[in-house]
């Protein structure tokens, strides 16, 4: 029943933010509902850990329109994603308190009601459901990034809105067709549509709809054109919605349906799956380096980074899978601090061009330690959160193959570049007339640095719990394809 409430909980206090007027304490209510969330969370984690599984699954024999069950399933996965949600959730919130915007009962309203559509996704067990909430999870961030965004956000978010449409089609095309094979009565129930048998040519389309879509979610390379420019024109707090959230769906979606559904595809297509991704990670981060605003730096950097863990998850390795999973925690940990520093850098300078900046390390010393240890984990450098990951994911895609490792290792050199160039540009130098009064960390903006840094480091040097969790569903996964690990 925890899963229930956990799922409730949002959708009850979407409904009153967005029943009550703008008053005074919009951002405590929503900031209390988000903590209350994380620490149901919490205590299902504690559940867990110590095998109260029971409590983790919602199974009423509730049937809807084409035989739709409302169950809700947490294994390992599901749990880690659901505390990555809980987790940033808050601190996206509270990171609004020193700024004011417009409706502010909607933006939060917003926000909570794609809390609990990522919670949805993370936890159906009947693919319909599934996608329901998936498509579900695209309105909030749709408004947020629209009504609340930069220039021309309209315009650029209808472009998101049309490339994820499309692949959402794609994927509702290949799970009609696989309800229509499953046997008696018809299925949507994930164990249901693991049991199939596909046909080879049959699971070629298959396996293309699905990645499709949840390559246009991550963004891969060449479906992420729309991901620069919606990153850059959302409001910082939807940037790290999409970055630090959303784009887990597409990952999430690998792990659930790719791998366990088209194994014998994947035995043929994952080389160029693999290589795809590499080469979005030298593009995204050659681009990377030529940027001088330093938000559309981060859009290519967050590219970079999870074409590398798109490579993990199709080296169909259990240390490459185990890796993309540790990383996905990572990126979403980091790519909100990234965000957040960018922040209080144009709260500050009123820009975001780094061409206008420096010197910023001596006005605000205790900024630039948070920042640099952001920075850091960015880079995976050992002891912090990413390199666990990284470290992992390479091994795994050495496994399958050596060379492609090396070439794919290239991100840890080109992430050092461009991360510590803007640790030079911005921090390092004289100061320019933009930074000449910058003023230094205030305690609440201090106060939503201190978990994420806490959690970089937490991964960094006691990963143990993290990967235990995750350990069973990737030796499931792996099950499901035969595949000898």
């Amino acid at each position: 029943m925890l899963t229930l409430f956990l799922f409730i909980l949002p959708l009850i206090f979407t409904l009153v933010l967005f029943a009550i007027p703008n008053v005074k304490h919009i951002k405590s209510i929503a900031f209390v509902a988000s903590i209350v969330e994380f620490a149901i969370a919490v205590i299902i984690l504690f559940q867990f850990l110590y095998g109260c599984h029971c409590v983790l699954n919602f199974h009423p024999d509730v049937y809807f329109w084409l035989g739709i069950n409302l169950n809700l399933n947490m294994d390992g996965l599901s749990l880690l994603l659901i505390l990555l949600t809980t987790f940033l959730c808050p601190i996206i919130i509270f990171s609004t308190f020193n700024k004011d915007s417009k409706k502010p009962a909607a933006f939060y309203a917003l926000i909570l009601l794609m809390e609990m559509s990522l919670i949805g996704v993370f936890t159906a067990s009947d693919v319909l459901l599934f996608y329901i909430f998936w498509e579900l999870a695209l309105i909030p961030v749709y408004f947020i990034t629209a009504l609340w965004g930069g220039e021309n956000a309209r315009k650029i978010t209808l472009e998101f809105l049309i490339y994820t449409l499309v692949g959402s089609l794609l994927m509702l095309a290949a799970i009609v067709y696989l309800y229509t094979l499953t046997p008696g009565q018809h299925s949507f129930s994930f164990n249901a549509f693991y049991a199939l048998a596909i046909e080879t040519k049959a699971q070629v389309y298959v396996f293309l709809a699905f990645f499709l879509a949840f390559a246009i979610k991550i963004p891969l390379f060449p479906f992420h054109s729309w991901q620069p420019k919606t990153y850059t024109v959302a409001p910082t707090q939807g940037s790290m919605l999409l970055a630090g959230l959303i784009l887990k769906m597409g990952i999430y979606g690998l792990l659930r349906f790719v791998l366990p559904l088209c194994s014998d595809t994947l035995s043929t297509w994952n080389f160029y799956a693999i290589l795809l991704s590499i080469i979005g990670i030298i593009y995204a981060s050659v681009i990377a380096i030529r940027q001088n605003e330093l938000k559309r730096l981060i859009a290519f950097a967050s590219l970079a980074h999870v074409g590398l863990i798109a490579a993990g998850v199709f080296s169909q390795t259990f240390w490459g899978i185990q890796g993309a999973i540790m990383q996905m925690l990572s990126h979403g940990v980091n790519v909100v601090g990234l965000f957040f520093c960018y922040e209080i850098i144009v709260r500050r300078t009123q820009t975001g061009n780094m061409t206008l900046l420096g010197g910023i390390a001596s006005k605000a010393p205790v900024f630039s330690a948070f920042f640099m240890i952001i920075v850091l984990a960015t880079i995976a450098l050992p002891l912090t959160n990413s390199f666990v990951g990284e470290f992992l994911m390479l091994l795994g895609i050495f496994q399958y193959n050596p060379y492609l490792a090396l070439i794919a290792g290239l991100t840890v050199v080109f992430s050092a570049i461009y991360m510590l160039q803007v640790f030079q540009r911005i921090m390092l130098g004289s100061t320019k007339p933009a930074t000449e009064n910058f003023i230094d960390m205030s305690m609440s903006e201090i106060m939503v640095l201190v978990p994420i840094v806490i959690l970089i480091f937490w991964m960094g040097i006691y990963p143990k719990m993290f990967l235990n969790i995750a350990e069973p569903i990737v030796k499931g996964i792996l099950n499901l394809q035969n595949i000898t690990q």
